[in-house]
């Protein structure tokens, strides 16, 4: 037996009445999971436990069987591991995103945060941007380290836990009373304005109507993680499949093995096709037992708030991920056990991450059930199953 965990990031959502109060799991063109939910079991899962914020770092971390009320130390502490940062036990790492603000106004308190992402912009853009960050502000305290797209990290040397407010929960607000209180780190952040501004990669951004990313924002403190092995934990081997730091940091932390998919961005047009086959390969020709593949995209198009790309996000997993995985293991006559879920709701209505039960479906090519509810957040309700741990779904796949 194999076992596959799909992970739809921010694919739960609420009813939206343009599309006849249906969510977009519910709206979107998915035969595949469709035909499948009729032999699986469908229910709801809890995986933020109460009083955590419902970030992608605590519920999937809860997804892959960690208890985050005993493991969570911090998201950018995972993200540095899958840098290959290695902090001490005084570090504290912080989130750094490259965002975009309003620039119309004069004082940079009462500029709007518009986009947390900056348009997703490459890698390659964000590490020049990142470096002409590093030159000026850099210190013997303060280290900056390059990430994925506008995902990237400072380390600060005995430095302190501080409450930051992430950039995706005050899109379109004025940023003041969210700036950091310690004087340091929002002076960096209000320093690196002026230096990314008028920036030449800026200045060719807008040019082609791109949004400048002309901030760093930071978030997400935390100190040095302590996850203990998978392997040992489980007594299965298995991989990560994600092009998201955190989720790689998850892997490093976890002893999971990170298998990089060319063309695998974290965005909409991410290589779906490509993340189902190397889990294949993984699974059926290299000796694995379990993989994990984390698709970030319709978390991505929720914050955005772009209803038809969540929508095509949702689709491109079950036509390219879901498809490909239960066509491959068909052919194969391998035996498959088949988990997909969120890892927590990231609303159109409001752009930002909700911590309330998602919809899971537990598929298993062995046993098959006979099933009438379709996989999405009503029929995930209507079927009475509820999982009020996220940490135990794992054993649930593994069947313990």
């Amino acid at each position: 037996m194999k076992y596959v965990i799909v992970l739809g990031d921010g694919m739960a959502d609420y009813p939206i009445e343009k599309i006849s109060n249906m969510t977009p799991l519910e709206y979107a063109d998915t035969p595949v999971m469709d035909r499948l939910s009729a032999e699986s079991e469908v229910g709801l899962v809890n995986t933020v436990p109460c009083g955590m914020a419902p970030g992608s770092d605590t519920a999937n971390l809860s997804v892959i069987g960690y208890d985050p009320r005993k493991y969570y130390s911090g998201r950018s502490p995972l993200e540095a591991l899958s840098i290959g940062v290695d902090m001490k036990s005084t570090d504290v790492a912080l989130r750094c995103n490259i965002v975009t603000l309003s620039e119309e106004e004069d004082n940079y308190e009462d500029r709007k945060i518009l986009d947390h992402s900056s348009g997703e912009i490459s890698t390659e853009d964000a590490a020049v941007l990142l470096d002409a960050v590093r030159k000026e502000l850099e210190t013997d305290i303060y280290k900056f380290y390059v990430g994925t797209s506008y995902r990237h990290l400072l380390i600060w040397d005995k430095g302190t836990v501080v409450p930051l407010t992430p950039p995706h929960d005050v899109l379109t607000r004025v940023i003041g009373e969210y700036l950091p209180e310690d004087e340091s780190l929002r002076e960096m952040m209000k320093k690196s304005y002026d230096i990314l501004e008028n920036h030449p990669i800026n200045i060719e951004r807008k040019k082609k109507g791109l949004n400048p990313a002309n901030s760093i924002w930071f978030w997400g403190a935390g100190t040095k993680p302590a996850l203990s092995s998978f392997e040992e934990k489980t007594g299965k081997k298995g991989v990560m499949i994600s092009a998201v730091d955190l989720l790689k940091g998850i892997a490093v932390g976890a002893g999971l093995k990170n298998i990089e998919v060319e063309g695998a961005n974290g965005g909409l047009n991410t290589n779906y096709y490509g993340k189902a086959m190397a889990a294949v390969q993984a699974l059926c020709d290299d000796g694995y037992d379990f993989a994990y593949i984390h698709v970030e995209a319709p978390d991505e198009m929720g914050h955005q708030g772009n209803l038809e790309h969540k929508i095509q996000a949702i689709e491109n997993i079950d036509k390219y991920i879901v498809d490909t995985i239960v066509s491959e293991f068909e052919k194969r006559n391998e035996a498959l056990r088949l988990l997909i879920l969120p890892d927590h709701l990231t609303p159109i209505a409001i752009r930002t991450h909700v911590g309330e039960p998602v919809p899971y479906m537990l598929y298993d090519s062995t046993d098959k059930k006979l099933n009438p509810y379709l996989y999405n957040e009503r029929d995930a309700k209507a079927s009475g199953i509820y999982v009020a741990e996220g940490f135990e779904m794992i054993d649930r796949l593994f069947e313990k």
